[in-house]
């Protein structure tokens, strides 16, 4: 019986949306910003700096901040045993630890983070991918407020860099369609996306 969904997504196609709309509808918990958050609380940092550090692989500048932070400005910060660094392969073991409570927690819709991975040998998680082409997912971002020239920047990046992550600290390829049960094109709208995804758990056979 499924009791876990798990919603892997291409940045912008509306997975967040579609997540929340369909844990409402379940009536299972969500783990999408509430992950963020308690990895940061684990961290001891602020989910600012986890979102902005997600799945992202560590750049140039920030491993040299880093060697700062060990070396010569170490007189003038915490001690090392104080000073919680969060770099993506700490983030990526965070994620693991809060997934693995997630899903042994109850139902539940988890957003990322890995979960496809975590739990992909659960045989009671579904797992779902997001996407949608390219000008379907500017259309949603400039709809919600987001500048015309900073969406067409996050949508060449952000997934890139989630690529490079996955292939780094999973050894896979971004997206391993092979891992899905089911990938739907959320142009087609949130709510036929979330009707689809609701009949497909039916027949699954979800847990209530």
């Amino acid at each position: 019986m499924v009791r876990i969904v798990t919603i892997e997504r291409e940045f912008g196609c509306g997975g967040p949306q579609i997540a929340r709309s369909l844990a409402a509808r379940l009536g299972w918990k969500l783990w999408d910003d509430l992950l963020t958050s308690e990895i940061g609380r684990l961290a001891k940092c602020a989910p600012g700096v986890v979102e902005r550090r997600e799945w992202r692989s560590d750049p140039l500048v920030y491993r040299i901040f880093k060697s700062f932070l060990r070396g010569a400005f170490e007189g003038s910060l915490p001690p090392t045993s104080q000073l919680q660094l969060l770099d993506a392969e700490r983030i990526a073991k965070l994620s693991e630890r809060l997934v693995m409570s997630a899903a042994d927690g109850g139902p539940c819709v988890i957003v990322g983070r890995g979960s496809q991975y975590f739990l992909g040998d659960r045989a009671d998680a579904f797992r779902i991918f997001l996407y949608a082409p390219r000008e379907a997912k500017m259309r949603r971002m400039v709809s919600n407020g987001t500048p015309e020239s900073s969406a067409i920047e996050q949508i060449e990046t952000i997934d890139r860099e989630r690529a490079a992550f996955v292939r780094k600290h999973f050894g896979r390829d971004w997206p391993d369609r092979y891992l899905y049960h089911l990938m739907v094109n959320t142009a087609a709208g949130d709510e036929a996306v979330v009707g689809m995804i609701l009949s497909s758990l039916q027949q699954a056979g979800p847990a209530r």
